[in-house]
């Protein structure tokens, strides 16, 4: 029998993913050891009218921006950073 360790992460959400979901984060419980795309790939099975955005989202982690193979940690706050228009 494994016990799989859990890990507790805050996902902030902007732009489409924020209009998507209609809260400005998420609190989520995973696995220990999650990287940080398992957290979109759940997301966009959601929702998956976000999948257009996959390719051009970045990922950040505690305020870095980091690559998508980024290993998560108990407490960690991650942003989805669609695409967004301005003026």
């Amino acid at each position: 029998m494994s016990n799989i360790s859990k890990i507790k992460v805050v996902v902030k959400l902007f732009a489409a993913y924020q209009e998507a979901y209609n809260v400005s984060e998420l609190k989520l419980e995973l696995p220990e050891n999650t990287p940080i795309k398992s957290v979109l790939d759940s997301l966009l099975s959601e929702k998956p009218e976000l999948e257009k955005w996959r390719s051009l989202t970045r990922f950040g982690v505690n305020f870095k921006f980091v690559d998508e193979d980024t290993l998560l940690h108990d407490g960690d706050e991650i942003v989805l950073i669609p695409p967004v228009s301005g003026g």
